[in-house]
């Protein structure tokens, strides 16, 4: 029986990891950790008559109930120190808070290399089909010339462009090698959007939506479209017990879902 502890457990994703851990026989919920909830009873918070825990603004809940491993769904501005707090303590970490790019995750490993025993694995995105459109896009970028990332998400997501976004358009540009010259002008500033490696990439946020992205690709007579849609949270579980599952196995820092399903 593996002890998990959910860092924002009040949250909309948070809340849902609870009422699933809760529900899988292998493993057992022991802490919830939420600043903006704290002292309130966490079954009232998250539907599920079964979660008789109090939620705690303290990460130090984490070590009084002996958690194994930590989710942590919460905010960029949160989540590293959430990190080095469960590394430094010998918890293992599964972080699906996204913002965090290339720079904090070197950082992140280099708190796991010194010497600790608790493991990480962070995922910008926990659906099984995000991951494969991923992989799909960056076979693409080998043979079209022209791409462009659209994300689409809830108006309540804080980071712009999404984790996921950024991943496929790093994927993208070093599977294709050089960028392409593209169009940058511009009659109102920032209507091309942004860039990452050289690939265009389009945030739209907007409520009804939950987490959708397209990559377009262009080519001499063609176009090629990508899309991934997710209409319910309820997608990312089965990738996020995958990652509580496998995290105490994968020694050091694993970044992204796809490395779990190749095991």
């Amino acid at each position: 029986m593996t002890r998990v502890g959910v860092i924002g457990a009040a949250g909309k994703m948070g809340s849902l990891v609870c009422r699933t851990v809760i529900d899988e026989p292998d493993l057992t919920l022991v802490a919830s950790i939420n600043d903006s909830r704290a002292g309130e009873e966490l079954s009232g918070v998250v539907g599920h008559p079964k979660a008789d825990l109090l939620i705690s603004s303290d990460l130090g809940t984490l070590l009084q109930a002996d958690a194994e491993v930590a989710v942590d769904f919460t905010r960029p501005d949160a989540v590293m120190d959430d990190i080095r707090f469960c590394v430094t303590h010998g918890v293992h970490a599964v972080v699906g808070t996204t913002g965090l790019g290339p720079d904090e995750i070197e950082q992140v490993r280099g708190w796991v290399g010194d010497g600790g025993e608790a493991n990480v694995v962070i995922a910008p995105n926990f659906s099984v089909g995000a991951v494969l459109a991923q992989r799909l896009a960056e076979e693409a970028a080998r043979y079209f010339p022209a791409a462009e990332v659209i994300e689409l998400h809830h108006d309540q997501k804080l980071d712009a462009p999404s984790g996921t976004a950024a991943a496929t358009a790093r994927r993208i540009a070093a599977a294709r090698g050089e960028a392409p010259e593209t169009p940058r002008d511009e009659s109102a500033p920032g209507v091309r959007g942004g860039e990452i490696e050289g690939v265009r990439v389009h945030s739209v946020r907007l409520p009804g939506l939950v987490a959708h992205q397209e990559v377009l690709f262009g080519g001499l007579g063609q176009t090629l479209s990508i899309r991934h849609d997710a209409t319910d949270r309820t997608s990312f579980m089965p990738g996020v017990l995958l990652a509580i599952r496998e995290v105490g196995r994968r020694p050091g820092v694993t970044v992204g879902l796809e490395a779990l399903l190749d095991s």
